[in-house]
């Protein structure tokens, strides 16, 4: 699967690690991301990420920045995306189930570097439910 990801300076450390287990795992990254720390403005990053899996060319994507609200919006703003901000398994597991999110949100200075490892694991495991939930999901995108 090709993963794309997108972070601003805040999400450096823990990009550096997603990459390395996503590739640990088999799959092709496309990073759209910072690769240091100084400071820079997270849309410069995150709509090229959210680019890539609208258009197909990334099956999924993972954002990061400090708090996760940034990015999350920036990317909500592309039609065909639905962004999910997670900080617990259960947030992650359940954005894949019920809402089909197609990208990790990860609040960078709120969780740790084990933990968003995690929940990469969880959001590329976990599987859409559809049922009543594609309804919703269907309900979500503005014509």
């Amino acid at each position: 699967m090709t993963i794309a990801i997108g972070n601003d300076h805040a999400g450096t450390e823990y990009k550096f690690e997603i990459i390395k287990l996503l590739e640990e795992l088999g799959h092709e990254v496309l990073n759209f991301g910072t690769d240091d720390s100084n400071s820079m403005d997270y849309p410069d990053t995150i709509h090229p990420t959210a680019d890539a899996v609208e258009s197909g060319k990334a099956s999924l994507g993972i954002i990061l920045c400090g708090s996760g609200n940034g990015a999350q919006m920036t990317a909500n703003k592309h039609q065909g995306i639905r962004a999910a901000l997670c900080w617990n398994n259960e947030l992650v597991a359940l954005s894949r189930q019920h809402n089909n999110a197609n990208i990790l949100t990860i609040p960078a200075r709120f969780v740790s570097v084990q933990q968003a490892l995690g929940f990469v694991k969880i959001f590329l495991s976990t599987e859409f439910e559809g049922g009543r939930h594609q309804n919703r999901v269907s309900k979500i995108a503005c014509s």
